[in-house]
């Protein structure tokens, strides 16, 4: 166990000086420096078989999905909700029926059913939220792109696992697939999970308020996330404790990504208020000591409360970024385990089939999001979308370990298993590193561009912060 710990700590460290080096995202360097420390020394291991490998994942998921939901404003969700909505849901379903359409084309002789055809291709539309944020982290991108993006690649997640549970799983044991349980199960499992998810990041936030402590700020943020993921994993058991006597449970994804917000939200405005503050007592400070004969009382009181509105902001950013470093810590430990899982005899058999899914996925991400990016042109809902976004959208579909997991959910008597094990994990490793290569290509090529757009969009800000409206609503605030 010392030697896996030594390994995680060895591996995230020539990670991110690679990263401060080169420039090469920690994603691609974790995993190839995780399958050299795994042929050197295979002892270093953490999870012996997919099975543990799955287990590791839904221990670490929340973790890694607070650290990013913690970068989401509610203001921003609600600018960008529309688009949020398209991409991560619209777009995952038209990219299921696609498939379903051309399966027989893609793997004519496994003669996939459509559940088996919704189980494959639900599996690989799961994105992963952690490379996109590494790679967005080091260039000037627009901050409406950073949240398309990034909120696509959380909101992605909950999508890809609701399909490929409630409808593809379903399907494959048997179950009917309907237009009205496809409307109802999903209604049920959106708006429960979000609810739950809300409702207990209100209990996170009584917990927060009671503290003024770093750490015990970040256990009770930590504590929020888990326990609306766990929760929302384990409904049936409240519903039988109030006699439902139901197995229906919800998305623990979901309803982790809203309890954070929640309490992040309250975080925000705390910070937001106290940068108001810290201007007014600065203002007031000014004008005190230019007086004639100051009042020293006013000045240290002036000073005391600017004294405790600085160390309040500063304690909320040093909480994000604590939780930013567990996650790191998190990716690290995943990209080690995955390391262990991949069976590169599996891979070579089964090889012709995982490029054709990944060009096929491919395909159909890009065609969903020129069709996007022409919707957007079209009304004045959302942000339009032009060439270079378009492109960053569509690489930014980098897959992740939740691919994994899901095949771990997988029957062991499905007779196709072994094939979708080897083409979702190809798939995941092909991505990682197709598309983050390709993404920074991409915007280093339009780096320019990009920086103009920021530039554009920052000046557009401060205008419509400065205008009559803006300040009347923030005088009556």
């Amino acid at each position: 166990m010392i030697e896996t710990v030594l390994a995680v700590t060895a591996i995230l460290y020539l990670a991110l000086r690679i990263e401060d080096r080169f420039s090469i995202p920690s994603p691609l360097s974790l995993i190839a420096l995780s399958y050299v420390f795994y042929t050197v020394a295979p002892e270093i291991g953490i999870a012996s078989d997919a099975g543990q490998f799955a287990k590791l994942v839904l221990v670490l998921l929340p973790i890694l999905l607070i650290a990013d939901s913690m970068e989401l404003r509610v203001e921003e969700l609600k600018e960008h909700g529309l688009s949020l909505f398209y991409l991560a849901v619209v777009t995952v379903a038209l990219s299921v029926l696609t498939a379903v359409l051309l399966s027989d084309w893609l793997f004519g002789q496994y003669h996939l059913s459509v559940a088996a055809t919704i189980v494959l291709f639900a599996m690989v539309m799961a994105t992963d939220p952690v490379s996109v944020v590494s790679i967005f982290s080091r260039f000037e991108l627009p901050h409406s792109l950073k949240i398309l993006c990034e909120g696509e690649s959380l909101f992605n997640d909950a999508t890809a696992l609701i399909v490929f549970v409630f409808i593809g799983l379903y399907a494959l044991e048997g179950g009917e697939i309907t237009a009205a349980y496809v409307g109802e199960i999903s209604v049920f499992v959106v708006l429960g999970s979000a609810a739950l998810g809300m409702a207990f990041g209100y209990v996170g936030l009584a917990a927060l308020k009671t503290t003024e402590n770093r750490i015990a700020e970040m256990m009770v943020i930590i504590f929020t996330g888990y326990g609306a993921f766990a929760l929302a994993e384990h409904f049936y058991v409240l519903l039988n404790v109030f006699g439902g006597h139901s197995h229906m449970h919800l998305s623990g994804i979901l309803s982790c990504i809203f309890a954070t917000v929640t309490v992040n939200h309250w975080m925000t405005k705390e910070t937001d208020y106290g940068e108001s503050r810290l201007s007014r007592e600065e203002e007031d400070l000014r004008h005190e000591t230019a007086q004639e004969r100051p009042s020293r009382r006013l000045i240290d009181s002036a000073l005391a409360k600017i004294k405790v509105t600085v160390a309040e902001q500063q304690r909320h950013f040093r909480t994000k970024e604590d939780i930013q470093l567990l996650a790191l810590v998190a990716n690290t430990m995943l990209f080690v385990a995955m390391a262990e899982i991949v069976r590169p005899a599996l891979l070579l058999h089964y090889w012709k089939e995982i490029l054709v899914m990944f060009l096929a996925t491919t395909v159909i991400r890009a065609v969903m999001m020129a069709k996007f990016a022409i919707i957007t042109n079209q009304t004045d809902k959302m942000r339009d979308v032009n060439f270079r976004w378009w492109g960053v959208l569509t690489f930014a579909g980098i897959k992740g370990g939740l691919s994994i997991v899901m095949v771990t959910m997988i029957p062991t008597s499905f007779e196709h298993l072994e094939m979708f094990q080897a083409v979702v994990i190809g798939v995941v490793l092909l991505s990682t590193f197709v598309y983050s290569l390709v993404l920074l290509a991409m915007i280093a090529r339009y780096a320019a561009d990009f920086r103009r757009e920021k530039e554009e969009e920052a000046r557009d800000e401060a205008a419509a912060q400065s205008s009559p409206g803006a300040s009347a609503v923030m005088d009556s605030a």
